[in-house]
C-alpha cells in the first residue's frame, strides 16, 4: 500500500523537491502552498501555476491544495484531502517558511517579525496540530513521521537576521517537545536544518548582503558550494521513510558543513 504525505511550501524550493522525490518513490502526496505574496516579505512567493505544474508532473499521485499555513482550517482541508483521496496520512513535511530582515533587530518591523513567526514557526505548529492526529488515526503498528524544515540559522547567529534566527530556533524547540509528546505512539518528529540552498529565499538573503550571486555564500560551507534543493529534500524524504525509525526529537544537519 502506498504511503501518504502532506507537504507545505510545496510550490517551489525544498518543498517542491520533496514532493517530487516522494512521488518518485511511490508516495501519494498532497502538495500545499499559499500561492500568494505576503506584505511582510520583500520578494514574491510561490504561485498557483507553479503548484499546478508540480501536481501535473504526477497526476495519479499528487494533489495540489492552496493552503495558508497560518490558517489551521486551511491545513485541515489539506489533511482531509489526503485522508479522503489517499486513505490517510503517514508523513507531514512542514517546508513553508519566509525570509525577512537585513537590518539589526531594533530596526526590524512588526510586519517582518509577524511574517517570520506566523509562517516559519506557527505554520509548523499548525501543520503538526492537524496532521499528527491524522497519523494517530492510522492502525497500529504506526510509523508516522513529522518533519520540519529548520535551518542552520536555528543553531547559530546570522548577521542582521535575528528574527529569522529566533523563528528557526523555535522550530527546533517545537520538534523536541513534539517528539516527547509522541513518545511511544509510533510517530516520530524530526527537523532538517539546511545550509545555504539555491532557492528564492537565498536570493532574497543575498540581496540583504548586497551580494550579486547566491554562490557567494558557498565558502561558508565545508563543501565550498551552496546546496541544491534536491540534496536537502533527500534528507527530508529519508526521515519520512520507515527506515528512519530510530530518529526522533532531533535535527539532521543537511547544511554542507555550515555549522561545523
Amino acid at each position: 500500500m502506498s504511503r501518504v504525505a502532506v507537504v507545505t511550501g510545496a510550490a517551489r524550493g525544498v518543498g517542491a523537491a520533496a514532493v517530487r522525490q516522494l512521488a518518485a518513490d511511490g508516495w501519494r502526496v498532497v502538495a500545499a502552498d499559499i500561492c500568494a505574496d505576503d506584505p511582510g516579505v520583500g520578494y514574491p512567493l510561490g504561485t498557483r501555476e507553479q503548484l499546478r505544474q508540480l501536481a501535473g508532473e504526477w497526476p495519479d499521485s499528487v494533489r495540489d491544495v492552496v493552503a495558508d499555513v497560518r490558517d489551521q482550517a486551511q491545513l485541515r482541508n489539506a489533511v482531509e484531502t489526503a485522508e479522503r483521496e489517499f486513505g490517510g496520512v503517514d508523513a507531514a513535511v512542514a517546508a513553508a517558511a519566509v525570509m525577512a530582515g537585513g537590518r539589526p533587530l531594533w530596526q526590524t518591523t512588526d510586519a517582518e517579525l509577524d511574517a517570520l513567526f506566523d509562517t516559519g514557526f506557527r505554520g509548523v505548529a499548525n501543520l503538526a496540530r492537524t496532521a499528527v492526529p491524522a497519523m494517530l488515526r492510522r492502525a497500529e503498528p504506526r510509523s508516522g513521521r513529522f518533519v520540519a524544515l529548520a535551518s542552520a540559522a536555528g543553531h547559530t547567529g546570522l548577521y542582521h537576521l535575528a528574527g529569522y534566527n529566533a523563528a528557526k530556533h523555535a522550530v527546533v524547540g517545537l520538534i523536541k517537545g513534539l517528539a516527547t509528546d509522541l513518545r511511544g505512539t509510533g510517530v516520530n518528529a524530526t527537523a532538517v536544518s539546511p545550509g545555504s540552498t539555491r532557492t528564492e529565499m537565498l536570493a532574497a538573503t543575498a540581496a540583504y548582503y548586497d551580494l550579486d550571486d547566491v554562490d557567494q555564500f558557498g565558502p561558508h560551507q565545508l563543501l565550498d558550494r551552496i546546496l541544491e534543493p534536491e540534496e536537502v529534500a533527500a534528507a527530508v524524504c529519508w526521515l519520512c521513510d520507515e527506515r528512519s525509525s530510530a530518529v526522533t526529537g532531533t535535527v539532521v544537519h543537511a547544511d554542507g558543513g555550515f555549522t561545523a
